[in-house]
Order: structure tokens, then sequence, then C-alpha cells
């Protein structure tokens, strides 16, 4: 069985895969990565825990969600023959806003503990949000120290991973929310170019797509793990529609 390793988003809890995790129906081993709530940890350091998280037999396939998206692509760089396919989730290689480029020297000072979970709530979700979806982010951010948010802030306004994307070699799918007001098209078209073959798939989501439309995105998951597994199965309903979906930019 293929198992699927989740990488989260900036909270670092894994526990916002919840949603998504339940509409893929068990059919995969899933495996998910949880990073230190109370460490300032940057990108070289928390690589290093997940890299240590990544299954040493059987195939698997990597999910890297918006913050971990760089996570996810210096662990395909490297990885073993038993990684099968790479998918990128509203996510980029490198700082997805160079405007904020000129915060870098005062990050230190962000007040991260203190946004409203209603700002971020129409952050992260938009119309997608619901009361359930409001108190799980609110619940896992709860959890993350803000030296943590933070150090995490500041490894997004300085990486750039592009050189390690340009070095996958398996196949990769990038999930591209079309609402997303936090990742704009500019980064997964930045994805395209320095890797012509990633597929790109454009949901009707807003930046926490795995959450807000988990049935599609388990879909669109499950047809591409298929794909680049070379499982023999019956089909999945959708399944079919998924290379009609498929949009390269």
């Amino acid at each position: 069985m293929v198992t699927l390793v989740l990488l989260p988003g900036m909270d670092g809890t894994g526990e916002l895969f919840e949603p998504f995790i339940a509409a893929l129906g068990g059919e995969f081993t899933v495996k998910v990565v949880r990073y230190p709530t109370d460490e300032p940890l940057g990108y070289a350091e928390l690589e290093a825990f997940a890299r240590a998280a990544v299954p040493t037999e059987g195939p698997f396939v990597l999910v890297g969600e918006s913050f971990s998206g760089p996570i996810a692509v210096a662990l395909a760089a490297s990885a073993s023959q038993q990684l099968k396919g790479l998918v990128l989730c509203c996510t980029f290689v490198r700082n997805p806003r160079p405007l904020f480029n000129v915060l870098r020297s005062l990050v230190g000072f962000v007040p991260v503990g203190l946004a409203p979970v209603g700002m971020l709530s129409r952050l992260l979700l938009g119309r997608f949000c619901t009361a359930a979806l409001r108190a799980a982010l609110a619940k896992s951010l709860a959890q993350v120290a803000a030296s943590a948010l933070r150090a995490r802030l500041a490894a997004v306004l300085a990486v750039d991973m592009s050189g390690k994307l340009s070095a996958v070699t398996v196949p990769t799918l990038y999930l591209r929310a079309s609402r997303d007001r936090v990742v704009p098209p500019s980064a997964s078209v930045l994805v395209s170019q320095i890797a012509p073959s990633t597929r790109i798939v454009e949901l009707d989501a807003p930046h926490c797509l795995l959450q807000a439309v988990p049935a599609e995105a388990a879909r669109t998951v499950r047809a591409f793990v298929h794909e680049v597994s070379a499982v023999t199965r019956p089909v999945h309903p959708g399944e079919a529609a998924f290379a009609e979906s498929s949009t390269r930019v």
C-alpha cells in the first residue's frame, strides 16, 4: 500500500489534515509529520525533522502543504526510489510575496499570536469558512508558540528552493486554489517554469484547500497516486475527470 506523507502548513501540528484524511477513506496509509510547537526552527531544522519521518520501506508520495512546500521539495530532490510522486498544495519554492522582503528585519516584532482568529479565517478560508473549520484553526494555532511562528515566517521570507526543485525527477502535482489570498498564482507559475512537467490542477477553494474542499482534493490526489504508482484497481468515480480538469501554466 502506498503511504502518503503529509507535511503541514504554518501551524505544523498536522491536525488540520483531518478533513482531507477522512475524505481519502482509508485507501492509503497516511503518515502526518508534526513539527515541534515550542521551538523557533527554520527550514533547515524542520527539513531534518521531516526527513527522519520519511518511510524507509514501501512506496510513498510526499504532500507538502503551504509552508511545507519547500521542505517537500527538498526531500523529493534527494529521496530514495521508493518515492513515487510529489504533491504541492497552495505553496511555493521562493518567497511568494517579494514585497514583504523589506519586513525581514522586523519579523521578530510581529505580534503573530495576537491575530484574531476571525481575521485569519477570512484570509485562509474566505467564504468557505465554517464554525468547525474556524474552531480547528484556532485550536491548532493555540498550540504553537509565537516564537515558533515568527521563525517560520522569517524562513518563508528567505527561502529559495528553486535549485532543489530542478533536481526533482518524480511526477509532480500542484494543487492551486482559485481563491487563494495568501499564495498568488505566480508561485505556481514559477514552479512550472522550473519543472515544466508539473501538472497543475486548480480547484475552487481558498488557501486552506485541503480543509475547505477535502472531497475534491482527495479525488484529485487519489487519481494522481494511482497513476504514479501504477496500481491495478477499479477506477474511482471522478478519476476520469482528473485529466480533463488539469491545467498547465
